[in-house]
């Protein structure tokens, strides 16, 4: 499965927002994909086995419970298509930090002219 068929799905997304946190139990895995999609623990279990063969997680036993993880390897799969956008974004970036900084400067200045009380001539 191609990195943007398993990225396209809300519920493996949110799966690996959770995981990108810090290691998961499945169980608390499913607490929260129940209670903010409304499935079944099957279906976030079918959710896990698609991110577990595909690589984005890792599962490791721990007694009787499964502790996901995830793997960012695949993650530079991703990383590399968007390479070639950042380009995009980066400009747009560039031109509102240049913003930002300007209206800065400009408050200062406006800031710096009422706190100057004016000169008094001297007779």
């Amino acid at each position: 499965m191609h990195a943007f068929d398993v990225l396209g799905d809300p519920v493996r997304r949110r799966i690996l927002e959770l995981l990108a946190d810090g290691e998961q139990t499945s169980g608390a895995i499913t607490e929260v994909i129940r209670a903010e999609f409304g499935l079944s623990q099957p279906a976030v279990s079918q959710h896990l086995r698609v991110l577990r063969e595909s690589g984005f997680a890792s599962v490791r036993a721990e007694g009787a419970r499964r502790i996901y993880a995830v793997d960012a390897a695949p993650l530079s799969e991703v990383d590399v298509w968007l390479d070639r956008f950042r380009g995009f974004w980066n400009q747009r970036l560039d031109a509102l930090g240049t913003e930002l900084a300007r209206g800065r400067r400009a408050s200062r200045n406006r800031g710096a002219d009422k706190a100057d009380p004016p000169e008094r001539k001297q007779t």
